[in-house]
């Protein structure tokens, strides 16, 4: 499952020595996010199901002087992240960044025309894959001395729209799940949690949300991906929330 050099090498960026996952990072925000973590000096480790997408993000991360590990998998399928999990904690004792990145956006329609097939499997990625995997880290997060998870959220979780409620009702839900799941590490363990609303980016995502849009009038990915980096050289507090503008 996972192929990869795991050697890290300690220098003085603010991440070196750090073992970050980012889910979604083939592409997109997950993509930008993985590139500025390992610039900072974190070993990322890549997963999304588009093994040739997660393979040139680990390539540029090489060509840039980080190190990263790529992990192909489906997070809706059955045990892949237990799998994940089990291969992860064989490498490395610890996990010190989750970065909560896949999501899918579905069919944007009338509520009365929800195809409840559809919405089964856009709460199976979005919210249950979600639990799984801070159900199948948290061990390794609680021996992080820092262990930090960063879900990236949307606009429509709190600002409910027409048309939107499918994808809508899954993010809020999964703000509910990570904001929970910090307030219950927060007196327990040095985990902190985030919610980042990354605001509008030029994504694949996007791109199907806003077909009319020109891509160039929104921000570039890297941009969301520098903020996380930053923000995870930072020290805060669980329930920091942010909307990246820009």
């Amino acid at each position: 499952m996972i192929e990869g050099d795991w050697s890290i090498a300690v220098t003085d960026k603010p991440l070196a020595s750090q073992i970050a996952l980012v889910t979604g990072a083939s592409r997109g925000i997950g993509a930008a996010t993985a590139k500025a973590l390992a610039a900072a000096g974190a070993h990322v480790v890549l997963t999304a199901r588009t093994t040739g997408g997660l393979e040139e993000v680990e390539e540029a991360i090489y060509a840039s002087g980080g190190t990263a590990t790529i992990a192909p998998l489906n997070l809706a399928e059955n045990d892949s992240i237990a799998r994940l999990a089990t291969a992860l904690a064989g490498r490395w004792e610890k996990l010190d960044i989750l970065v909560l990145s896949a999501a899918a956006l579905g069919t944007l329609s009338p509520v009365a025309e929800i195809d409840p097939k559809e919405l089964a499997q856009i709460l199976t990625l979005n919210v249950s894959a979600q639990v799984a995997l801070l159900t199948a880290f948290n061990p390794m997060l609680r021996k992080s001395a820092h262990g930090r998870v960063i879900g990236l959220t949307s606009s429509v979780a709190r600002d409910h729209r027409a048309y939107w409620g499918e994808y809508a009702a899954s993010k809020a839900a999964f703000e509910a799940i990570v904001t929970s799941y910090g307030q219950e590490m927060v007196n327990i363990s040095p985990i902190r949690t985030a919610l980042i609303d990354p605001g509008a980016t030029r994504t694949t995502m996007r791109a199907r949300a806003y077909p009319g849009e020109n891509p160039a009038s929104v921000k570039d990915p890297a941009v969301v991906g520098a903020r996380i980096a930053a923000l995870l050289a930072e020290d805060f507090e669980t329930g920091h929330f942010e909307r990246i503008e820009g």
